[in-house]
């Protein structure tokens, strides 16, 4: 099975049609084996902004991105100018911020002005993915399989709910010390990309202590 098949049949479990994401594959690539690809790597990837953000719920938040740009496709896949994966991750940008707000409003009123405050510009968000990048580089073989397999690609809850359990099991831990190593992954995951942005921002350079 190709990786644009392979897409198909996962996005036939959301809302899009397939007429809807044919066209985001062709917006991707020419190519559909290519553009198959090329949408696995920006799921992935949008997977793992949401994963070092904080969110519980980063695959679906990932799979409404994607959703949300699809819906564009007619009006956007004609005028749009550049790397389509920069128009990804502003939406991504705007999908956490519904998601906070969200999260947000169970515990505490939300500033009045949240709503207008502007999307960061391209290269900041950019600079923020470069630095998640750097980060999942700088952690071990075994952590870096274990934070994407934990938060990875999945279809429905329940495959997310056995591919948990068939991790533990791979990794000899109970479901509890599964979550607590997952949880301590992404907790210096957010550090480290923190401290990143903040180097680069203050023009100290790359380097992370």
């Amino acid at each position: 099975m190709t990786t644009a098949n392979r897409s198909a049949r996962r996005r036939s479990q959301t809302d899009l049609t397939p007429e809807t994401f044919s066209h985001l594959l062709a917006w991707l690539d020419r190519d559909r084996d290519r553009a198959g690809q090329r949408y696995e790597q920006i799921r992935l990837r949008l997977i793992k902004i949401f994963v070092c953000r904080g969110c519980t719920q980063a695959e679906e938040l990932a799979d409404e991105t994607i959703n949300r740009v699809a819906g564009k496709i007619q009006q956007i896949a004609e005028s749009y100018i550049g790397d389509p994966a920069l128009y990804f991750w502003g939406v991504a940008d705007k999908i956490h911020l519904e998601y906070t707000r969200r999260a947000a409003s169970h515990f505490t009123a939300l500033p009045t002005d949240l709503a207008e405050r502007k999307e960061p510009p391209q290269d900041e968000a950019e600079l923020g993915y470069r630095c998640l990048e750097r980060c999942m580089e700088r952690l071990s073989n075994q952590n870096r399989e274990l934070i994407l397999s934990y938060y990875g690609a999945v279809d429905s809850p329940q495959s997310k709910i056995s591919g948990r359990k068939e991790l533990s099991q791979r990794l000899g831990i109970g479901a509890n010390a599964l979550w607590i190593r997952a949880h301590r992954i992404r907790e210096g995951l957010k550090k480290c990309v923190g401290l990143c942005l903040e180097r680069r921002q203050t023009g100290h350079g790359e380097e992370m202590e």
